[in-house]
């Protein structure tokens, strides 16, 4: 994979030069111009849809809430980091009898999606209202006009979209089972977020074992929290072949920090979280590849005409089911650098509603040449989620023992699940991602001794036993 970097051509002086300025005035125009230009294919679209179909509206749109289960392998880990798995689908009808596709994590208000009734799907190109009705309005588009949804952004770019699987911090073994069982299904990238709770040292060596030659980890730092020195870190992980790239290892706001550390770290520095929305950023030189989370469409392709303009590589992480991830690659497909992993998470669903689940090959997916999303609803499924009742995680402990015998109990919520990856949100001790340590999840078992350790963990925060 190429991590082409920024090639700006000011000085280290921190005064902007004249060539700065006007580099960055042509970034500008040349992000500008773009996103012009992707809307003229998706207005050509409007006028052969017209042709074909006359003038054509939505009628109704359809929110159904779904539960959806885990693949059973993983089921036990993500329950209890986040708990079940819930999603709300829409079905957008038009006054000529198609249907349109989208998802969100949660339902949008019904003030939100009256305002799609009424309207033309194209009244939504570049939509920045709601990424699940968008999708809905881009799945009609495509339909409408008789193409597939990258061609209402532009030329394709690539036929093959790459992308990513995903799983949580746990114990080596586990990580290593995952990384086998991506492999096997066709990836060639897994991230997951790194957690204090795990020597990720210890998790590499596992991985490293059973990861076939070129499959890469993207590690997830979640902006820190630890009191790891992080240049050190990093570089200590990168030493392992099967460490591929490193996202939002500093604070976000940190920019000369992000800056330093690409000098410093041979693999790339992602941004995630980016405080000034992947603008300035990327004038600043902060990081290899940027990541755009959830980006509502018009957004996105903005964006992907900055990121064009300075030539450097961009993902979308838009998690969701095979909707959404048919919509991220018809995205990836028609960006011109958008050629990272994209992250859905898909992958750990046992179930969805739409019938097309395609695995990717060699760590990549074919775009569909269908018109619209290149999905079909699935409605017997669909009923079926939307009665699936999943039972809830309850808190439970974590027990941690460290190489010299001191033994740590926390409890993990599922509610609050940031605290599994920054255990620094409740300011109770500090710790580390290479600590020497191994962690056992500890649920209730009914026992006294479990029902006074959960009393004594509410009480005082955290606790620790010494050896």
């Amino acid at each position: 994979m190429n991590w082409p970097h920024v090639s700006w051509s000011d000085d280290d002086s921190g005064i902007i030069t004249r060539r700065h300025f006007l580099t960055t005035a042509a970034a500008s125009v040349s992000a500008g111009t773009l996103l012009a230009t992707a809307t003229n294919p998706a207005r050509a679209a409007q006028q052969e849809a017209n042709s074909r179909h006359g003038s054509v509206t939505v009628t109704r749109i359809e929110a159904h809430d779904i539960s959806v289960d885990y693949n059973d392998w993983i089921a036990y880990k993500l329950n209890h980091f986040y708990g079940p798995s819930r999603r709300t689908i829409y079905i957008a009808h038009t006054s000529n009898g198609l249907i349109g596709l989208g998802e969100s994590s949660s339902r949008e208000k019904d003030e939100v999606i009256q305002k799609y009734v009424g309207t033309s799907p194209f009244d939504w190109i570049g939509d920045e209202t709601s990424l699940g009705l968008g999708t809905a309005m881009y799945d009609l588009m495509g339909k409408l006009a008789g193409v597939p949804v990258y061609k209402l952004f532009g030329q394709r770019f690539r036929r093959w979209v790459p992308v990513g699987s995903w799983t949580v911090s746990a114990a080596p073994k586990l990580m290593a089972e995952a990384v086998r069982r991506y492999a096997d299904r066709g990836y060639t990238w897994m991230k997951y977020h790194l957690s204090p709770f795990e020597n990720v040292l210890d998790q590499l060596q596992a991985m490293q074992k059973v990861a076939p030659e070129g499959f890469k980890i993207q590690f997830d730092i979640t902006m820190g929290g630890t009191d790891d020195h992080m240049p050190d870190m990093l570089q200590r992980m990168a030493d392992f072949p099967v460490a591929g790239s490193f996202e939002d290892p500093l604070i976000e706001k940190d920019i000369d920090g992000y800056a330093e550390l690409r000098q410093r770290i041979r693999l790339p520095i992602l941004l995630h979280h980016s405080p000034l929305g992947a603008t300035f950023e990327v004038l600043r030189r902060a990081a290899d590849g940027y990541i755009l989370g959830h980006a509502k469409i018009g957004k996105a392709m903005r964006r992907a005409g900055l990121f064009a303009a300075a030539n450097l590589p961009f993902m979308l992480q838009n998690v969701g089911g095979h909707i959404t991830r048919s919509m991220t690659t018809h995205m990836q497909a028609a960006f011109k650098t958008a050629s990272l992993q994209f992250h859905c998470d898909a992958e750990t669903w046992k179930s969805d509603v739409v019938n097309e689940r395609p695995e990717p090959t060699n760590g990549l997916l074919r775009v569909s040449e269908r018109p619209g999303l290149g999905v079909t609803l699935n409605r017997d499924e669909l009923e079926r989620l939307k009665e699936l009742k999943l039972p809830e995680q309850p808190k439970w402990i974590i027990k941690t023992t460290f190489k010299n015998g001191t033994v740590m109990y926390n409890i993990a919520d599922p509610k609050q699940s940031i605290f599994m990856v920054r255990p620094d949100v409740r300011r109770l001790l500090p710790l580390s991602y290479a600590a020497p340590l191994k962690t056992t999840w500890w649920d209730d078992d009914g026992s006294k001794e479990y029902r006074a350790m959960f009393k004594r963990i509410d009480a005082e925060g955290v606790v620790l036993v010494k050896k």
